[in-house]
């Protein structure tokens, strides 16, 4: 089944639940910094997205230094954004905000 790509409507509406994500220039993807204490606490968030999205068969394009974890959320399938993307968005802001 083919994954739908948000309508910029949709995309807006988004994002204004989504606070620290931004739509990336193209419109494509949104994207996000997480900023914890230290490398333990970054790596911690990053093993717990993992399983996440492993289990949600969706995974997000990241990079790690130190206490900085850089996300950027697309559905290549939907040639952009979809529902997928926020679900993500929002479980990654979840396990931020509560360390778990």
């Amino acid at each position: 089944m083919a994954i739908a790509q948000l309508s910029e409507t949709e995309i807006g509406a988004a994002l204004a639940e989504l606070p620290g994500w931004c739509l990336r220039t193209d419109g494509l993807a949104i994207e996000r910094r997480f900023t914890f204490a230290d490398f333990s606490e970054a790596f911690g968030f990053m093993a717990r997205v993992a399983l996440a999205a492993e289990k949600a068969d969706h995974h997000p394009e990241w990079a790690n230094v130190w206490n900085r974890v850089d996300v950027t959320l697309t559905t290549h399938d939907a040639g952009g954004l979809s529902a997928r993307d926020v679900q993500l968005a929002r479980a990654m802001d979840a396990m931020a905000k509560s360390g778990a």
